[in-house]
């Protein structure tokens, strides 16, 4: 695992931790994609979601087709405030890594955090998700967060993607981000 990637998973926990632990605001009310209104709120839930496990229910096909290196490294963590994240880190070859780790942390709670900005909104398959930045992250290109709805949290995808990557340093990071979400989002368990 590369060393920047590590800081940048550390930077990422310590930033959110703290914001759960802070019991920052939400913005208010908001339309889920069933389209009841919800109240944004920062009560976590006591567990990271159990729908998705990425360390056992990541294909064999959509690794390879990332160029993933098959054995995945456990990234389980718990921060403070009772932020957790479970799930694993993946490495290309001459390549990106990636953390792909459930967690409690919701939508709102990211978008509330003034450590981060957000870089974009979207819905991939049926789930809302949105693209951010550590607002300290000089390399937007080269380093996204993107997290995926799930009941009780969310599906957060880490990319670290050094321009001195062979294979694609060339990429932004963000880009990389949609496309593994769009991939895995399928294989989440519907309702969760």
């Amino acid at each position: 695992m590369r060393a920047g990637f590590a800081v940048t998973m550390v930077t990422t926990a310590l930033v959110v931790g703290a914001a759960a632990g802070c019991g920052s605001s939400g913005s208010g009310g908001e339309t889920s994609p069933s389209g009841r209104s919800t109240s944004a709120t920062t009560t976590l839930a006591a567990q990271a979601p159990t729908g998705f496990d990425p360390c056992h229910d990541i294909p064999t096909s959509v690794l390879d087709s990332e160029g993933l290196d098959h054995k995945a490294t456990n990234a389980d963590s718990d921060g403070s405030g009772g932020a957790k994240w479970r799930g694993c880190i993946y490495a290309a070859a001459d390549g990106y890594g990636a953390s792909i780790r459930t967690t409690n942390i919701t939508l709102p709670m990211v978008r509330s955090n003034i450590g981060f900005a957000v870089a974009g909104e979207m819905v991939i398959g049926d789930r809302r998700a949105l693209s951010y930045h550590d607002v300290d992250q000089p390399d937007h290109r080269a380093f996204c967060l993107l997290n995926l709805e799930m009941k009780g949290g969310s599906l957060e995808i880490s990319i670290d993607n050094p321009a001195s990557s062979r294979k694609t340093g060339r990429l932004e990071s963000c880009d990389i981000a949609k496309g593994l979400a769009t991939k895995l989002a399928p294989l989440i368990a519907s309702g969760t």
